[in-house]
């Protein structure tokens, strides 16, 4: 096990005028699992491959259990990667392919199959040492390229998009095996995902990335409750949360139809001082509800029904996309025009307009 510190790392591709990674900071404990996470093109997986030495770092540094790696060879780093296929040898059996990493590294066979046998016990998988991997399911073969890993006994985990390739059912089931497994090891992990609920189910932590920039790494708590600016409140969380800019009001804010949003006492005071004329909002659709008795005037366009909950999707009369969650006995129909306010426990964000960044509460900043 060990830990992991990024410093100021870099890397461009060749042929590009834009940093795929910029000067990206992170400091991972010992025995903690890290989500990269970010939409496409935002430089999760390129951070992973720097960390696995598949990838130059042209500026920074990065280290592994104190040690600089940077000009270490990948097989030197003493990590594990699991990418999105499996990469299994075809003719091999699962205990063959799952040995193989040891057999080059020129390991006894007695000490190969017993280490074999150890992570075929923790993945399920002692039942099917002798199959090939055309005979196995899609959840399987992930488990053989885990086990692969394992065998290894490394100081990282690297996973690079794992459970892409599995159907929704077999995502749930796995991304549990692996949280869990990741638990009992605990080898220091780092996992790349574009796919929030894992991010956010899975981590000790979560690194949200954008366009090679680290926007905010927290608990999943703290990113959905405390979103460092608009991108991280926007991307993390679904149905996303409700984003807009406003004119304030001295009650709160004013949709275009002449309708208010109320602020609470402390923010209003707070946007005063700040000499701002509008904000950027943002409030959580569970945090909404329909109202007859006042709020933001609104037209159903979409009534989600998922069963346990329905998220109703309408527009304000200025063309403000918002979403609010319902009571399945409730929920209104399309076309249908309600009133949405904000619950008594309902909290709303509030972001420069100009820069996106959170606007911190005197409560949150603890002065």
């Amino acid at each position: 096990m060990a830990t992991i510190t990024y410093r100021n790392a870099s890397c461009i591709y060749e042929g590009s005028d834009k940093l795929a990674v910029d000067s990206l900071d992170l400091d991972i404990d010992d025995g903690e699992f890290v989500v990269l996470v970010g939409p496409s093109g935002s430089g999760k997986s390129t951070a992973l491959r720097m960390l696995a030495g598949l990838e130059d770092v042209d500026s920074g540094s990065i280290e592994i259990g104190g040690r600089d790696v940077v000009a270490v060879p990948s097989k030197d780093r003493d990590i594990a990667m699991v990418f999105q296929n499996y990469a299994l040898y075809p003719n091999m059996t699962v205990a063959e392919n799952m040995g193989f990493g040891l057999k080059l590294r020129r390991v006894s066979a007695d000490e190969r199959r017993r280490k074999v046998r150890e992570a075929a016990k923790l993945l399920d998988l002692t039942e099917y040492l002798d199959r090939k991997p055309a005979k196995l399911s899609g959840g399987q073969r992930q488990r053989v390229a885990m086990g692969r890993a394992i065998v290894r006994e490394p100081q990282v985990f690297c996973m690079d998009e794992p459970l892409s390739n599995l159907d929704a059912k077999l995502r749930v089931q796995t991304r549990t095996q692996i949280a869990g497994l990741q638990r009992r090891l605990g080898v220091t992990t780092v996992y790349v995902t574009h796919d929030q609920v894992e991010a956010m189910t899975m981590g000790d932590r979560t690194a949200v990335l954008r366009d090679g920039k680290l926007q905010q790494f927290a608990s999943p708590g703290e990113l959905y409750s405390k979103p460092a600016n608009v991108f991280v409140a926007g991307f993390i969380g679904s149905p996303a949360m409700n984003i807009a800019t406003l004119p304030i009001t001295p009650d709160g804010v004013r949709f275009g139809d002449g309708s208010t949003l109320a602020l609470e006492r402390n923010q209003l005071t707070l946007l005063h001082e700040a000499g701002l004329d509008e904000v950027t909002i943002g409030i959580r659709p569970e945090q909404l509800e329909i109202d007859p008795s006042g709020g933001v005037e609104v037209v159903v366009d979409l009534v989600e029904d998922l069963g346990s909950e329905v998220y109703v999707y309408a527009h304000s009369g200025s063309g403000t996309p918002l979403v609010a969650r319902s009571n399945s006995g409730e929920a209104p129909k399309p076309s249908h025009t309600v009133r949405l306010r904000k619950r008594p426990e309902g909290v709303v964000h509030l972001f420069e307009p100009q820069t996106g960044e959170r606007i911190t509460c005197r409560a949150e900043s603890g002065s």
